[in-house]
């Protein structure tokens, strides 16, 4: 394809000319990926941001909107405390997710809007003291019972 397009010649067809050639020496024949389809995630429209999402599904990263990940995290700061070993720690979690959460609601969200409010401490805290005594009166009836709570086998 070292000659030039001739002077008068539109350039689609000088183009297409070059193509229909090229095919009939078989020059497309021996190409690598030939008579495959297209490799998964190839898309058609063009997209300047490609490599950065294909470099975040590789690394298996995701970003969601700031109120989006606040909303994950307050969910697991609540999963946490109820989880935690002492009352203390657990009115620490919700205490500082709270001030996260106050934080997003008097600032205009830059995503969709929140829809939280903050976590009742006291509450939050009731709850882990029940859950705490009814875990404990399952390990003691375990106990009374004969069987290991950890793993629910004969002791």
């Amino acid at each position: 394809m070292t000659e030039r397009k001739p002077p008068g010649v539109p350039f689609e067809s000088w183009v297409d000319k070059q193509i229909r050639d090229a095919e009939r020496r078989g020059e497309f024949t021996q190409l690598p990926g030939a008579g495959k389809p297209l490799p998964a995630g190839t898309d058609t429209s063009y997209d300047e941001l490609w490599w950065i999402k294909q470099k975040m599904a590789r690394e298996g990263l995701s970003v969601l909107p700031p109120t989006l990940a606040l909303r994950k995290e307050a969910e697991d700061a609540l999963a946490a405390a109820y989880a935690a070993p002492s009352e203390r720690i657990a009115r620490k979690i919700v205490t500082d997710v709270n001030v996260k959460i106050r934080d997003m609601m008097f600032k205009p969200p830059p995503g969709p809007p929140l829809g939280m409010k903050p976590y009742d401490v006291e509450e939050v805290a009731r709850q882990w003291r029940e859950r705490r005594t009814a875990a404990d009166a399952d390990t003691a009836t375990d106990r009374d019972a004969g069987t290991d709570t950890s793993n629910g086998s004969p002791v």
